[in-house]
């Protein structure tokens, strides 16, 4: 069973970060869901589970200070994707393509979407 429904992040340029997502998370097997006019859009697989919002509130999106959301990814070869999409669409290298000592075939990239938020994606298959 799944701990979270659904992570969402804020955006102050959804016109950009739809473009930035649905290049990045195509990479990984998802997809773009639903959009919700101005107010963000959603990613999945096979249910929603990716938010990227306009504020509720009003105020400017900011990033979260330690904060990751990390996908899982199929194999080595679309994390490396994932990792050159994210650079393409004009996001920062936060970790390059590589093996993670931290677990057993741990294997990720990390990346800053063009708001700032940390992402990353990983596999525990061996090579």
């Amino acid at each position: 069973m799944a701990i979270f429904t659904h992570v969402s992040v804020g955006t102050n340029d959804l016109s950009k970060s739809r473009i930035f997502y649905d290049s990045v998370l195509g990479q990984l097997g998802l997809q773009r869901v639903a959009d919700l006019g101005e107010k963000g859009s959603i990613w999945g697989k096979d249910k929603p589970s990716f938010f990227v919002l306009s504020p509720a509130n009003g105020a400017p999106a900011t990033v979260g200070n330690g904060m990751t959301v990390s996908f899982e990814a199929p194999d080595r070869a679309s994390i490396d994707a994932f990792h050159a999409a994210a650079l393409a669409a004009g996001g920062k290298d936060e970790g390059a393509p590589g093996p993670r000592g931290w677990a057993p075939h741990a294997y990720a990239a990390y990346a800053r979407d063009p708001d700032g938020n940390k992402l990353a994606a990983y596999c525990f298959a061996p090579a």
